[in-house]
């Protein structure tokens, strides 16, 4: 038997219309619903089943709709779509709408053969939405088959939470903690990473060996690396030593993978510079060797690295798509809601009498103890340095933090050399920038240098605990003060403090002291990462229907990176000074940042102005690091031997003159300012760097036409979130379900199915679960995809949404349907948006699309909707454009029409439906020598990715509604159902 159906065909078969696919042989039809997704295709086997060519039916003049019925059925229609015909496959199947500017890194990727991007954008813009768009569409269009994402462990469920939720890609995490578990299922010599396609991969697990060769050995075609500083370092001494050893082990992983030219890679991180050029270099050899050496101060050798680096200020894409941009009008201008402003202030408080007493007699210990050390060797006083450390940040931490110190032995103290001392002692002090170190250095340090603590420390630790409360802890009452202030002013803060019993401390002592409507919780190293999220997200939806409803939440620095908390927070408060301000950046950037609500976020700094420590750290590192970062509009991170040479010098200063010695400025201190000087060069100069290395690799791959032109085509072709979400809305109400809208600005609102015909409460059963339709409960639809069980996102691909979508087509595709039916193919319309007859057709196109790809070509059938418009009689039409024809779905009744003249009306336009048909397959050749165009300009940089594409409509398109729009005239005596205005 020979293959009578082409591509792209109808069919009918078990009662419904089909597409045929080009999977397709003589023997056996691959088959998708009309209007369905990729989700519902199925086999069928002529000689088995009966299969004939299907038509599809012209609507009914008997079928009248209101003047919502184009809109509603046009909406329901491109929800439908998982597949547009454009340039981008993926956009209809993803449950984010990406902002105009994250378009820009997947349009530098479509224009390369194997992908290879480094990805800088700033903090909070969206560079794991650029990642996953990109992900996304390379899966999409077969040039990816796998893929891996190497992160910490602490952002792990974020990746697989943003994957699953936003780019329906479901993920298995490969942890420490879950590597056995997967490892059992395995099947004799097979690869964890053959067996699940997809993996999240935490920088710990492959730091094991055979780990690290089993990934290089099956490692995906697509590989994302998040972070992706913390896998290089400066290698060179006078930037700042040699890489550590777990960095140099990333490296040297990352090199043998992205050794295979053609393996995908994409490499994020907010810090690809900071001043230090050998680890950008290194950096921009992973991406590419050559561009390791590249002669950077060229203009050609700046363009080659323009194809493959793109860093933006939230400056340059706060307003995108304007005239500014070089665009002749703003009508795609987009604004992105960055806070515009971050309130900053620093709040000092004074020690009681009897924490300065016990802080001095502690000082003068710590002092004691260097000084003996000193004499006994090397290792004794790099052990006794570090625990006086540790014992010195924990007592202005807390009297909680300083107990506990005081009872622990100092990790230091097992050192066996002064070099040991020195690795297990220093990231008590670092407060490093890479967040791979923050995993466990909240835990209280130990100050006891034996299993036993001396009397002396003992003694000190008793004083310490007599102190809790806000008593004799001045510092606790001044932050209960500042919570009650952000509280009154209606935010919701996070309190960043440095160690677990600080944490605990807090959370026990504001327990009740904030109000009766606030919520308070902590977050530390104690939980695993997913309890962590899980706690937050408890919190943040405690009494949420509540806007009195006030949460407040402790936490340690293990929150300070990766993790997104902007939608449930907008203050900060560091409790605790950290001792490099980039962990201050880090901290802010959880909440100022894309998506956040508020325009201004509020950040309190807590120090001790007399506690001979705090005063002197925000004098030399806080604000010379807020002057950089207000010269140049951006951060740039602090080295980390910057920020232990001040501190260093502080500490040592401390423990020479004592707490009162030290009030004078830092900048006095005897011995110390030839160091400062060179400090502070060392800073500017690296400043100066970034800020070069800003204007001058800043992103001119994309120009903003470009991306105008293609989000233009998207918006045209799919829609945009707030169109679903009117959608839904009228739809739910028209099938009778009680909706309750709060109109409180989130979008969001709630609705009971309970009401709704039989076929819809069934559908939307098989997804939100039956006990929530049959018991009728409200169900939750949000504008945010991240929802519970049991709620709905207001997205396409959500599919409670595509149930509801479904319903309202096949209902108006079927005018013997039962139950009411939002959505109509007919309707005529009396309104004074128009001055002569206008017909408005909805038509359905399909296209066949010969896509070639690294792997071949791919065969694939898709669908676009449009909306064409002409004034006049069908055989005199007088053709609008597609603005025009759009503007009609807003046209509203002002008047009644007169149910004989509607009739006339709709079935002249009908009678003249086959005299149309030239002009729409005019139009169909029209879209798709558009849509061949725009393959073509959005990987126009690559004459191998475009050599053999091909984009042919298959006739006849589908004309799914007619609907027209007269004038009005005298007042009608009787009016055609829905039409009244």
């Amino acid at each position: 038997m020979s293959l009578t159906y082409t591509a792209g065909s109808l069919v009918a078969a078990r009662g419904r219309e089909w597409v045929v696919l080009p999977e397709s042989a003589p023997d056996m039809l691959v088959l998708r619903p009309l209007g369905g997704s990729e989700d519902d295709i199925a086999a069928v086997f002529p000689t088995f089943e009966e299969v004939r060519p299907a038509e599809f039916a012209a609507p009914s003049p008997d079928d009248l709709g209101d003047q919502r019925a184009a809109g509603l059925l046009r909406t329901a229609l491109r929800i439908g779509f998982r597949s547009g015909a454009g340039p981008f496959r993926s956009l209809a199947s993803i449950a984010v709408e990406p902002r105009a500017y994250q378009l820009v890194p997947l349009l530098m990727a479509l224009r390369q053969r194997t992908v290879r991007l480094l990805i800088s954008d700033d903090v909070g813009i969206g560079k794991t939405v650029e990642a996953g768009l990109i992900a996304k569409e390379l899966l999409a269009q077969g040039e990816a088959t796998r893929l891996a994402v190497l992160c910490s462990p602490a952002l792990a469920e974020q990746w697989q939470g943003e994957l699953r939720e936003k780019f329906g890609i479901d993920a298995e995490l490969v942890l420490a903690s879950t590597v056995s578990r997967l490892e059992r299922n395995l099947e004799l010599g097979q690869s964890l990473f053959d067996r699940h396609p997809f993996t999240i991969i935490s920088t710990d697990f492959i730091k094991s060996t055979r780990h690290r060769e089993d990934f290089v050995k099956h490692c995906p075609d697509l590989v994302i690396v998040d972070e992706a500083h913390t896998c290089v370092a400066a290698d060179d001494p006078a930037q700042g030593g040699a890489s550590s050893a777990t960095n140099q082990l990333r490296y040297e992983l990352l090199r043998k993978v992205s050794a295979d030219a053609d393996r995908h890679l994409l490499l994020l991180t907010a810090t690809p510079h900071s001043g230090k050029e050998s680890a950008f270099r290194n950096l921009l050899g992973l991406v590419r060797p050559e561009l390791a050496t590249l002669d950077l101060e060229t203009p050609a050798g700046r363009a080659k690295l323009a194809e493959h680096f793109v860093a933006r200020k939230r400056a340059d894409v706060r307003d995108y798509l304007t005239k500014e941009d070089g665009l002749a009008d703003d009508s795609l201008a987009e604004r992105t809601a960055f806070p515009s402003d971050r309130w900053t202030k620093d709040e000092p408080y004074k020690l009681t009498p009897a924490y300065r007493a016990l802080l001095d007699d502690a000082i003068a210990y710590a002092a004691d103890r260097v000084s003996a050390a000193g004499e006994q060797g090397k290792r004794e006083a790099r052990i006794a340095w570090w625990s006086v450390i540790a014992l010195l940040r924990s007592m202005v931490s807390s009297p909680a933090a300083a107990a506990q110190t005081l009872k622990t032995r100092s990790k230091s103290a097992t050192a066996r050399t002064a070099q040991e001392a020195d690795a297990l002692g220093a990231p008590v002090a670092a407060d490093s920038a890479d967040n791979d170190r923050l995993e466990g250095m909240d835990v209280a340090p130990g100050a006891a240098e034996s299993e036993d603590a001396g009397a002396r420390l003992l003694e000190l630790a008793e004083r310490a605990e007599q102190l809790m409360g806000p008593a004799e802890d001045a510092k606790l009452k001044a932050l209960t003060r500042h919570l009650k202030g952000l509280i009154a002013d209606g935010y919701n803060p996070i309190v960043f403090c440095r160690y677990i019993p600080t944490a605990d401390y807090l959370a026990d002592q504001l327990d009740g002291k904030l109000g009766k409507k606030t919520r308070i919780a902590a977050v530390t190293g104690t939980l695993s990462p997913q309890q962590r999220l899980e706690r937050i997200e408890q919190l943040g939806a405690e009494e949420a229907d509540d806007p009195a409803v006030r949460r407040v939440l402790i936490a340690t620095d293990c929150l300070s990176e990766g993790v997104n908390l902007q939608h449930h927070f907008d203050a900060v408060v560091h409790y605790d000074l950290a001792w490099n301000p980039t962990r201050h950046d880090q901290r802010e950037g959880r909440v100022d940042r894309y998506g956040q609500k508020r325009d201004q976020v509020r950040v309190i700094t807590m120090y001790g102005e007399d506690n001979g420590i705090d005063g002197k750290v925000l004098e030399v590192l806080f604000k010379k690091h807020r002057q950089i970062k207000k010269d140049l509009g951006i951060s740039v991170s602090v080295p980390d031997e910057t920020a232990s040479g001040v501190t260093d010098a502080v500490v040592e200063w401390l423990l020479l003159h004592g707490r009162q010695g030290s009030q004078e400025s830092l900048f006095e201190m005897d011995g110390h300012q030839e160091s400062f000087d060179r400090i502070e060069r060392e800073w500017s100069s690296a400043a100066e760097r970034e800020k070069t290395s800003r204007s001058k690799y800043a992103q001119r791959a994309i120009h903003p036409e470009e991306v105008a032109r293609e989000v233009a085509a998207v918006r045209a072709a799919l829609g945009g979130a707030e169109e679903v979400r009117e959608f839904t809305l009228e739809a739910l109400r028209d099938l009778d379900a009680l909706i309750r809208d709060p109109r409180d600005g989130s979008g969001d609102f709630t609705a009971q199915v309970g009401g709704t015909p039989a076929g819809l409460r069934d559908a939307l059963a098989a997804t939100l679960g039956n006990r929530l339709v049959e018991e009728d409960r409200a169900i939750p639809f949000r504008t945010t995809p991240a929802i519970g069980r049991g709620e709905a996102a207001l997205v396409r691909t959500d599919p409670a949404i595509g149930a509801v979508a479904s319903y309202v087509l096949d209902s108006a595709l079927d005018a013997k349907a039962q139950g009411p039916r939002p959505a109509r193919r007919c309707g005529v319309v009396t309104t004074d948006a128009v001055s002569v007859r206008t017909t408005l057709l909805l038509v359905r196109y399909r296209f066949h699309l010969t896509l070639p790809s690294r792997s071949g070509e791919r065969q694939v059938v898709a669908e676009d909707a449009r909306l064409l418009a002409y004034e006049g009689l069908p055989q005199r039409a007088r053709w609008l454009d597609d603005d025009a024809a759009a503007a009609l779905l807003g046209a509203r009744a002002t008047a009644n029409t007169h149910e004989l003249a509607a009739r006339k009306a709709i079935t002249r336009a009908l009678e003249g439906l086959p005299g149309l048909a030239d002009h729409l397959t005019e139009y169909g050749t029209r879209l798709a020598a558009q849509l061949d165009a725009s393959h073509r300009r959005v990987r126009k940089a690559n004459e191998e990715i475009v050599r053999g594409l091909k984009v042919v409509p298959q006739e006849p398109a589908d004309v799914l509604g007619v609907y027209v729009y007269v004038p009005p005239a005298a007042p009608a005596a009787s009016t055609v159902s829905g039409a009244e205005a």
